[in-house]
């Protein structure tokens, strides 16, 4: 039996290692990337699906209108965006929208750790219906986006998961790394080889430091 890391892919194979998975503890954490065991699914038996044609939705109008806080990290995006393609001047005026967005942004009331996991639970749920429209579009950059961002949900679900159970101990005596190319988040001493999600070497990610460093 085989079962896949649903945050990096990582497959753990009954076959080939030494015990089978469910034998394993229960804060048993993936080696490549530190997902909990939870994250981990059995491999799934692939069946031919009959091809069907893919019906064109509009989008209602209400989904077109982003908040303030949704803006702010649109900017963000395109501002690093622009740092790796090297535009500093077009990247510069897309973090001017992005901090302006971020200082109009009201404070969300019930930011509890259990709201964010929920949030974050739904998005990964409707994750198959935008790449699913993606996909009928032909849109093979949406797909893309698609793809990164099921895993970066899945990696932050798992993080706060884990963090819900854990507590602080959790990150005692660790670093934390983000990955500067995808927001890969990684906890270890040192950031992993490459990254899980976009496969950049370790020099591209940045380690975030505490209040007292």
């Amino acid at each position: 039996m085989r079962y896949i890391c649903q945050v990096c892919g990582y497959i753990y194979d009954d076959a080939k290692e030494k015990a089978p998975f469910a034998s394993l503890p229960e804060d048993w954490k993936c080696p490549l990337c530190g997902a909990m065991k939870s994250d981990f699914k059995p491999e799934a038996v692939s069946q031919p699906k009959a091809i069907k044609k893919q019906t064109p939705v509009e989008a209602d109008a209400d989904l077109t209108k982003l908040s303030a806080g949704q803006l702010s990290a649109l900017f963000s995006n395109l501002s690093r965006g622009c740092e790796k393609q090297y535009k500093n001047e077009e990247a510069g005026m897309f973090r001017e929208l992005a901090d302006y967005f971020s200082s109009i942004t009201p404070a969300v009331q019930d930011a509890t750790l259990e709201s964010v996991a929920a949030l974050l639970q739904s998005d990964i749920d409707n994750y198959g219906n935008v790449r699913a429209t993606a996909d009928a579009a032909g849109d093979r950059g949406a797909a893309r986006v698609c793809v990164w961002g099921e895993k970066v949900s899945r990696m932050l679900s798992s993080l706060v998961n884990r963090y819900l159970r854990d507590g602080e101990t959790m990150l005692a005596d660790t670093n934390i790394w983000v990955c500067t190319v995808c927001g890969f988040i990684y906890i270890g001493d040192e950031a992993p080889e490459l990254c899980p999600v976009c496969k950049v070497p370790a020099w591209k990610f940045e380690k975030i430091k505490g209040r007292a460093e």
